[in-house]
């Protein structure tokens, strides 16, 4: 290792002794300021046949200006070929000192691998059949100062990967098609959602203090208005908040924050989408979501079924299960035979499930489900009715008010999104608030949660009956491009700053 950062130090000095000389000479790289580019490398070699010259089958086919970091170089006398790598892809080029004349070969010879590069000339196939472009001319826009890893180790180590992902997209040209389909997922949710009417919002990030969720947030000053702030943890109360206003289906891709630990599915701040439609309820929440994902599947990995972790998981097949359900299946418990708190808080002792001392029997059922089921929902499953204690949001059941109309989905036994029966009754929601900041303050006695009475006030002007319905970005991300940790899909993770 010392050796190597020895061998580091070396190319650093010899770079930079390069950069003076050109710099005495008049040719300072960095000061140029453009290059007209008219093609990329992955257009030339889809497109050979439009471009190609032929000199002896008397061909002679468009010029080409491309630019890009030259990746890899083989001198050979006279002449050279040289991998250059653009936005698109890697393409050879072929370097002849006829050609570029002797004082530019000279100059090229003396270029490092990494440095940026603008090329003109033709393309043609080369004898062992590689589309390749004949250079005409060749110019140096930057000068790389630090020198990438080494071809055949690369960047292999996790921690600088992400720290340095600028370099990681360079020499691992897999991570880059990580974050295209990032892109692209995005795009067609976008397009999903638009084709169903929704309209695409803003909400603020910086809120006026905290709520009462579990969620913890960051908090931040404002100087001009000599107030704390804190930075949201969800988007939802201002999305609820347009639908009182008049727009019956609104969603927001929203960057969210909380103060909290960090895992290979957890980042402080990651992407969730949340939308929400008026005149619906869960289960319209519900079809959206099979829907939805059953497509981004389809467009893009080409298939309902599809592999995360060497596991197949078929995206067009999903389970419904209620909570009770599922607690029943996989526990081997029945709720529905728990007459009273205290029979529930002896069945979690007799099966090892720790609950507090005043648990109800909606506390207990969930902490069976999380202590039992969550583990074994790989299959695409959406477990729904919810026990009124853990959905502060949601809409009671007609039918049984210790339930809510609530639902989360799972794949690959990770929570993937969540989806209410909005709750609109604003006698109910502001003492379930009140509730949650009474809990909150009991845990963490000094925080600063409190009511958000405005939404109070907004809920006693009248919300339509609504479903909503979050997910997280990133989680969809790790599921459609196999990664194994939200860090891979995540272009600049959180990290400790490395002194």
């Amino acid at each position: 290792m010392e050796q190597q950062n020895t061998n580091t130090t070396n190319e650093l000095a010899v770079r930079r002794e390069k950069l003076a000389a050109l710099r005495a000479a008049g040719n300072d790289p960095f000061e140029i300021t453009k290059y007209d580019v008219t093609d990329n490398a992955a257009s030339v070699l889809a497109n050979f046949e439009e471009y190609k010259t032929d000199a002896e089958a008397g061909i002679v086919g468009k010029t080409v200006r491309i630019a890009g970091r030259m990746m890899s170089r083989r001198v050979m006398g006279k002449a050279s070929f040289v991998h250059l790598m653009d936005g698109s892809g890697q393409i050879q080029l072929y370097v002849r000192r006829d050609d570029i004349g002797e004082d530019a070969y000279a100059a090229f010879k003396k270029l490092d691998i990494g440095d940026i590069i603008g090329v003109e000339g033709f393309v043609f196939r080369t004898k062992t059949g590689e589309v390749s472009v004949h250079a005409t001319s060749l110019e140096l826009l930057a000068k790389s100062l630090l020198p990438l890893p080494e071809k055949y180790h690369g960047l292999t180590n996790t921690d600088m990967r992400y720290r340095q992902r600028y370099v990681d997209l360079i020499v691992n040209p897999e991570v880059k098609d990580t974050f295209v389909k990032r892109s692209q997922i995005l795009r067609e949710i976008r397009a999903y959602l638009d084709g169903l009417g929704f309209l695409e919002v803003d909400t603020p990030i910086l809120t006026p203090f905290e709520i009462g969720a579990a969620a913890r947030p960051f908090k931040t000053h404002h100087n001009t208005l000599d107030m704390d702030m804190f930075l949201r943890i969800e988007t939802e109360l201002y999305l609820k908040r347009l639908i009182v206003g008049g727009f019956d289906r609104v969603y927001e891709v929203g960057r969210i924050f909380r103060n909290e630990g960090m895992d290979p599915s957890h980042n402080p701040e990651f992407t969730s989408i949340e939308l929400y439609q008026a005149y619906t309820d869960y289960k319209g929440m519900m079809d959206i979501v099979i829907e939805m994902n059953t497509m981004l599947a389809k467009k893009i990995c080409g298939s309902e079924k599809i592999t995360y972790q060497g596991t197949e998981i078929d995206m067009g097949h999903w389970e419904k299960l209620t909570m009770v359900e599922a607690v029943r299946k996989y526990a081997g418990v029945d709720y529905d035979s728990w007459a009273t708190d205290e029979d529930a808080r002896a069945v979690a002792a007799q099966k090892g499930v720790e609950v507090p001392e005043n648990a109800t029997r909606g506390t207990v059922l969930i902490e069976f489900f999380d202590a039992f089921v969550e583990e074994n929902l790989i299959q695409p499953t959406i477990i729904y009715d919810y026990p009124v204690e853990n959905s502060p949001l949601a809409k009671r059941k007609p039918s049984n008010p210790a339930f809510t109309e609530r639902f989360e989905y799972f794949i690959y036994a990770r929570e993937m999104g969540n989806a209410f029966s909005e709750l609109n009754d604003p006698i109910d929601q502001k003492e379930r608030f009140e509730r949650q900041v009474a809990a909150k303050r009991a845990e963490e006695p000094d925080t600063t949660a409190r009511v958000d009475d405005d939404y109070v006030t907004a809920l006693e002007y009248g919300l339509a009956p609504t479903g909503g319905l979050g997910f997280g970005v990133d989680r969809l991300v790790m599921l459609l491009t196999d990664s194994a940790s939200i860090r891979d899909v995540l272009l600049f993770p959180t990290m400790k700053p490395n002194d």
